[in-house]
C-alpha cells in the first residue's frame, strides 16, 4: 500500500510512503586518496580495531597502497558524497596455478544501507575485474559467526571451501 497512516492524528489521515531505494540512488566508484577516513570508520563497525592516534596515517597510507599498487584495488558506495560501502581486492600469484587468484579482503556495507543490493553490485565489479584479468577464481573470507553474510555469498553463488585458521602473533 502506498499510504500509511499517520499516527498520533485524532481522525485517520494518511500520507504517500516515500521509499528510498539506494541502488538506484547510491554510486560505485574506484577509492580515492582522500576517502581513507571514512573507509576506516566502515572498519571499525564491521568491528575491526580502533586505529590508536599513532595508527591513524598508517592506515590511511595502507588503503592509498591499495589505490596506487597495480596488484590491488579498492571501490566505494556513495550515497550522494557518503561513503556508505567498500570493497578491497588483491591478485594473488599462486604456485601450483597459471593464472592469478582474486581475494577479497574486505567487503563493508553500512548496517544501515544493507539489503539494497549495494554489497552485490560492489562483488558483481569485483568479479568483472578477475574475470577480465582472467583469475582461475576470486575467494573471500567471512567470520564464523556472520550467518547472514554467508547466506549473501551463497545466494551469489560463492560456495565455501576451507577452514582458515589463525595464530595471532
Amino acid at each position: 500500500n502506498a499510504f500509511v497512516p499517520v499516527k498520533g492524528l485524532q481522525h485517520p489521515h494518511y500520507c504517500l510512503k516515500v521509499v528510498k531505494f539506494w541502488s538506484n540512488v547510491v554510486q560505485t566508484r574506484k577509492a580515492r586518496k582522500n576517502d581513507a577516513k571514512s573507509i576506516i570508520k566502515l572498519l571499525i563497525e564491521l568491528g575491526r580495531p580502533i586505529p590508536k592516534k599513532n595508527e591513524t596515517r598508517h592506515f590511511s597510507n595502507v588503503v592509498n597502497h591499495y589505490i596506487t599498487d597495480s596488484d590491488k584495488s579498492m571501490f566505494v558506495a556513495l550515497d550522494d558524497s557518503k561513503i556508505v560501502g567498500m570493497v578491497s581486492i588483491i591478485f594473488l600469484p599462486r604456485l601450483n596455478q597459471n593464472r592469478e587468484e582474486a581475494w577479497i579482503p574486505d567487503l563493508i556495507i553500512n548496517k544501515k544501507y544493507q539489503k539494497h543490493g549495494i554489497g552485490t553490485s560492489l562483488l558483481k565489479k569485483c568479479l568483472s575485474i578477475a574475470e577480465k584479468k582472467n583469475c582461475y577464481r576470486i575467494r573471500l573470507e567471512s567470520g564464523l559467526s556472520r550467518k547472514a553474510t554467508h547466506k549473501f555469498y551463497k545466494n551469489l553463488k560463492i560456495k565455501p571451501f576451507a577452514l582458515s585458521f589463525e595464530k595471532r602473533i
